[in-house]
């Protein structure tokens, strides 16, 4: 067996491990599984992955009170609400998202799906992505997003490679949205977007991971480094790269290899 099969294999037995039902439950992703209507989950998923840093409990705790305020039907919520029923959003802080970003982001999705039915549309316009990779979905889904006008400060919570950034939320939010398989964590509700155009997910723990894997030369988290990470994963599987993230993601909690 030569290295890179040794690899697949096994980063393939750490997929199987951490890519099954349970993983739902601790992870942000258990957010947008309390939905079966598309658009909820759309909706309550850009949530879960935008608030998607620091500690796992506080996260899906903000998500679920932000849910809880959207009387758990959030498409519905964001389509006809009035004024008056946003007051209590204004004392929503999560790091440093705050009231301002969240206002900000509900008024471009009432706008959104006030004209198209899915989020989808917000990341590809036209009716296939052709992209190699995800990169161009990605810049037109921040362009889009800041179309309207918007406080400067929210920019800070929709990153773009056009900053070199890795996107990692981003990134993870278009994983669940796109890849499916019977393990049933991801949703494959997106078909404009092939999983092999998915970029894998990075953070500087997966970097870290990577690196000691050689998968990396550095563990630095940015754009360039997501590029050529999702490059050598497609060296083990062609048509699903971003299914290792399972698997860097678990060896990045702190197991030993």
């Amino acid at each position: 067996m030569n290295d890179v099969q040794h690899l697949k294999k096994f980063l393939d037995e750490k997929v199987a491990l951490y890519n099954k039902p349970s993983f739902i439950e601790r992870d942000p992703i258990c957010i947008p599984h309390a939905f079966s209507k598309k658009q909820d989950i759309e909706i309550s998923g850009i949530f879960a992955a935008v608030l998607a840093w620091g500690n796992r409990t506080t996260i899906i705790n903000n998500c679920r009170k932000l849910m809880g305020w959207m009387d758990n039907a959030p498409h519905d919520f964001i389509l006809n609400h009035k004024d008056s029923d946003l007051k209590g959003f204004v004392h929503f802080a999560h790091r440093t998202f705050n009231a301002t970003d969240l206002l900000y982001f509900i008024e471009l999705l009432q706008y959104h799906y006030s004209n198209h039915g899915s989020l989808e549309d917000a990341f590809v316009p036209d009716k296939i992505y052709k992209g190699d990779t995800v990169e161009q979905a990605l810049v037109h889904f921040h362009d889009y997003f800041f179309s309207i006008e918007h406080p400067e400060r929210t920019k800070k919570h929709i990153a773009t490679p056009q900053r070199n950034s890795a996107c990692k939320r981003l990134n993870m939010y278009l994983r669940w949205m796109v890849r499916k398989d019977n393990a049933g964590v991801d949703f494959g509700i997106w078909k404009k977007i092939k999983p092999d155009q998915l970029v894998c997910p990075l953070d500087v723990h997966v970097a870290r991971v990577a690196e000691r894997l050689e998968l990396l030369d550095n563990i630095k988290s940015n754009w360039n480094n997501a590029m050529q990470l999702t490059e050598q994963l497609r060296m083990l599987n062609s048509k699903d790269p971003a299914v290792y993230d399972y698997a860097l993601f678990g060896l990045g909690m702190g197991e030993r290899f």
